[in-house]
C-alpha cells in the first residue's frame, strides 16, 4: 500500500442538536444530542483511517489549552512534532438540524497560524514517496496556505501526489477565491470536491461538465472527484472519462464530515491499487456508514468486490 498522510486543519467539534426550528434571540432551546469530538476536515479524515485500520501521518498544530492537549492526546504518537501555538485552540459549535444537516459557529484560534515549518516537523518526504498527501482546509489555514507554492514544490520533488479539498471560502466563492482555488489545482494530482464547489469553480452548472473544465487546467493524469451526497459522486479519471457510482440509502443521523471520511476512504483504497469505480464506492460506502451510525462507525476497508461492513 502506498503511504498516506493528511496536512491540515485539525480543531475541536462540539456538536448539539438536532434544533428545530431556529431559535428566537433570548431563548434557550434543550437538545437530545451533544458529542465534544475531534473536528477539521484534516481530523475528521485522519480519524476515518484510523477507524479503517489505515496506516498514515497527520501533520497539524494545535493551542496553548486544554483543548490543544486534549486534541494531541486523541491523536497519541502522531502528535509527538505537533507544534503548539500560544493561541487558544480554534472550535467549532455545529447545531444539527432533523435532516442531518448543520450550521456551525467557528472561532479563529490556531488554525491560521499552520505553517510549512509545522508540515515539514511531521512529515518526512522520501518516507512518503511515491504516496498521497491530503490538503485541505485551505481557507482556514492562512500561513500555510500563502507557502502552498513551496509545499507544491516539495511534494513534486518527492513524487508526492497532493489530492486538494479546499473546503469552503470564509467570504464565500468570490472570483478572487476561485481564482486562488484553481490555481492550486493546477499543481495538484486529484481535486476532491463537492457539487457546489465544482461547479461554482468551473462557472457551470453542470456537474460533470464542470469537473471535465476543471480537469483540463490540471496535470496530466490528473482526477477530479465530485461528491454528490445521497446520489453518490462521479470522476473524471486520467483519460477523461466519466466514472459514476450511487450512494447507499441510509437512515441520516449526523452529516459532519461526511465529505471528509469519503477523503480519506477513498484514497485508502487508491493507495491499495483499486480500480477508480471501487474507490469511488469504497468513499460512499464509509461515508454513508459514517453518517448514520451513533457513536460514529466506519468499518474496515475492503478490497474489490467486498462491502463495507
Amino acid at each position: 500500500m502506498k503511504p498516506l498522510a493528511v496536512i491540515g486543519n485539525v480543531n475541536v467539534d462540539l456538536i448539539l442538536g438536532p434544533a428545530a426550528p431556529w431559535p428566537k434571540a433570548g431563548t434557550e432551546v434543550i437538545v437530545d444530542h451533544d458529542e465534544l469530538r475531534v473536528g477539521g476536515a484534516a481530523g475528521n479524515s485522519a480519524l476515518a483511517w484510523e477507524g479503517m485500520g489505515v496506516s498514515f501521518k497527520i501533520a497539524a498544530n494545535v493551542g496553548n489549552d486544554q483543548f490543544g492537549r486534549w486534541l494531541s492526546e486523541a491523536f497519541g504518537d502522531r502528535a509527538a512534532h505537533w507544534p503548539v501555538r500560544p493561541e487558544g485552540t480554534t472550535l467549532s459549535v455545529g447545531i444539527t438540524h432533523p435532516d442531518g444537516e448543520r450550521t456551525f459557529f467557528t472561532t479563529r484560534g490556531h488554525l491560521p497560524h499552520l505553517n510549512l515549518a509545522d508540515v515539514f516537523a511531521v512529515l518526512d518526504g522520501s518516507t512518503l514517496s511515491g504516496g498521497y498527501a491530503l490538503v485541505c482546509g485551505s481557507f482556514l489555514t492562512d500561513d500555510l496556505t500563502h507557502d502552498y507554492g513551496a509545499l507544491f514544490e516539495w511534494a513534486d520533488q518527492h513524487r508526492v501526489t497532493i489530492a486538494l479539498d479546499t473546503g469552503w471560502p470564509l467570504d464565500g466563492w468570490t472570483d478572487k477565491n476561485c481564482a486562488a482555488a484553481r490555481g492550486w489545482l493546477s499543481h495538484c494530482g486529484i481535486a476532491l470536491l463537492n457539487e457546489v464547489e465544482a461547479t461554482m469553480l468551473a462557472g457551470l452548472d453542470d456537474t460533470a461538465e464542470a469537473a471535465r473544465q476543471l480537469r483540463s487546467h490540471m496535470p496530466d493524469g490528473a482526477i477530479v472527484v465530485v461528491k454528490r451526497g445521497p446520489e453518490g459522486a462521479i470522476a473524471i479519471d486520467q483519460h477523461g472519462e466519466l466514472v459514476a457510482v450511487t450512494a447507499p440509502q441510509v437512515k441520516v443521523v449526523d452529516t459532519i464530515g461526511a465529505g471528509d471520511v469519503f477523503n480519506a476512504a477513498f484514497l485508502a483504497a487508491l493507495a491499495r491499487g483499486e480500480m477508480l469505480s471501487n474507490c469511488l464506492t469504497a468513499g460512499t460506502e464509509v461515508a454513508s456508514r459514517a453518517i448514520s451510525t451513533l457513536p460514529r462507525s466506519y468499518g474496515k476497508l475492503k478490497t474489490s468486490g467486498e462491502t463495507i461492513g
